[in-house]
């Protein structure tokens, strides 16, 4: 059971999706009229997903899930009756992860909160891979940074160098990359 933000400028339209979400076996967390101030009202209501109803959505919405994207993720769907492809694009670079053109269906509602749900937690996924690669391809340029410091400051060749700088970390008990980070700075330090 998934605890549901829902956004709706249309208070009748709010009643009918709350309906839905209960039918589908979903709690309802609270309904908003727009999408002011997101983030602040994610961090109070604690949902897991967020359910927008809208005839277009304004760049103000927008901005508003693409800031909460980047603080705390949810995933976010849309209902809209704007078909436009430069606008689903924004949408969906905002960070929504369904949108649904030509409105809310309850008979739909289900496999359209599951299908976002998932594309979210794959989407999360791949930013984490994509700042973990990004992570280790920065320490692997400075371990080589490091290894060039230690090889002309010394003398050393490339197998001796990163000899030395894995010893040192394991001495100090900290990752190669901690050590290489410090040799570097150390080395800018006295040059």
């Amino acid at each position: 059971m998934a605890n549901i933000l829902v956004i709706d400028e249309s208070q009748h339209r709010a009643v009918e999706i709350c309906t839905g979400l209960i039918k589908a076996g979903h709690q309802v967390a609270a309904v908003l009229p727009s999408a002011f101030e997101l983030s602040e009202r994610i961090q109070e209501i604690k949902p897991d997903i967020i359910l927008i109803e809208t005839e277009s959505p304004s760049r103000d919405t927008l901005e508003h899930i693409g800031v909460m994207n980047q603080t705390m993720p949810r995933p976010v769907v849309m209902f809209s009756n704007d078909g436009d492809s430069e606008t689903i694009r924004s949408a969906v670079k905002a960070g929504v992860a369904a949108y649904v053109v030509d409105g809310f269906e309850i008979d739909r509602l289900k496999p359209i909160v599951d299908v976002a749900i998932a594309r979210f937690e794959e989407h999360q996924l791949l930013k984490q891979e994509l700042a973990e690669a990004s992570r280790k391809l920065s320490e692997r340029k400075t371990i080589e940074k490091a290894k060039g410091i230690l090889m002309k400051s010394r003398g050393l060749d490339e197998d001796a160098a990163y000899a030395a700088l894995r010893k040192l970390a394991m001495e100090r008990s900290k990752s190669l990359g901690e050590i290489a980070a410090n040799v570097v700075d150390m080395a800018q330090l006295l040059l």
